[in-house]
């Protein structure tokens, strides 16, 4: 009999009760399995140390003591840009959520999320990249104005074209199908984007692309 691998979490989140009850949730999962909890990004840090293998995504809590969601963000994208980040918080203020998507993580959840779209958000980070939940692209389109530098920015038509599509909910692989180009020609796109827009991840792209309105929701 064939066995699954499933697709390893962690947990970070100071309130002890609200993360045991989070972690058996996703354990319930058919694909996916937490590897450990911390209460704060420092034991975070200390137990990725610990163990061999690093998990694939990270769930994270913002208000935290000793090394708070933000600032474990921005670590985990500085060390390990690799770990895909999506944050789950009691707060839904737009400037909020738009700094932690600044940081660079890959999504943002609230905590009274229903246990299917958790699993669905889940999913479409692994399979994606990024998870958008209704309030994100909400914030997204209050977002502030461009700034003059990215109005003077210029770009090519490829360019263009991979910065739309990477906005839609296709896989880099399925961007370079479309593009009939190489997946290496396309990664050379992204990095080279990601450079030059100082930006972390793929929400960061389509913040700036909705910004600019190179591409609507």
């Amino acid at each position: 009999m064939k066995v699954t691998k499933k697709n390893s979490v962690v947990v970070v989140d100071d309130h002890s009760l609200f993360a045991r009850s989070l972690a058996n949730l996703i354990n319930s999962f058919s694909n996916f399995e937490v590897l450990f909890q911390a209460k704060n990004g420092v034991e975070m840090q200390e137990k990725l140390q610990a163990h061999d293998v690093l998990p694939e995504i990270i769930l994270l809590d913002i208000n935290m003591p000793v090394m708070d969601g933000f600032e474990t963000a921005e670590w985990l994208a500085q060390n390990h840009p690799e770990i895909k980040v999506l944050a789950l918080s009691m707060e839904d203020e737009e400037q909020t959520i738009l700094k932690m998507l600044r940081k660079g993580v890959n999504g943002y959840l609230l905590k009274d999320i229903h246990p299917e779209l958790l699993n669905k958000a889940l999913v479409e980070l692994q399979e994606k990249g990024y998870y958008h939940s209704e309030k994100v692209a909400e914030t997204l389109l209050h977002s502030l104005n461009p700034t003059e530098d990215e109005k003077n920015l210029e770009f090519k038509e490829n360019e263009l074209t991979f910065i739309k599509l990477a906005c839609s909910e296709m896989t880099y692989k399925e961007i370079a199908d479309v593009m009939d180009l190489s997946p290496k020609t396309i990664d050379g796109y992204r990095q080279d984007l990601f450079r030059r827009l100082n930006i972390k991840n793929r929400v960061g792209l389509v913040i700036f692309a909705l910004k600019n309105n190179l591409t609507q929701l």
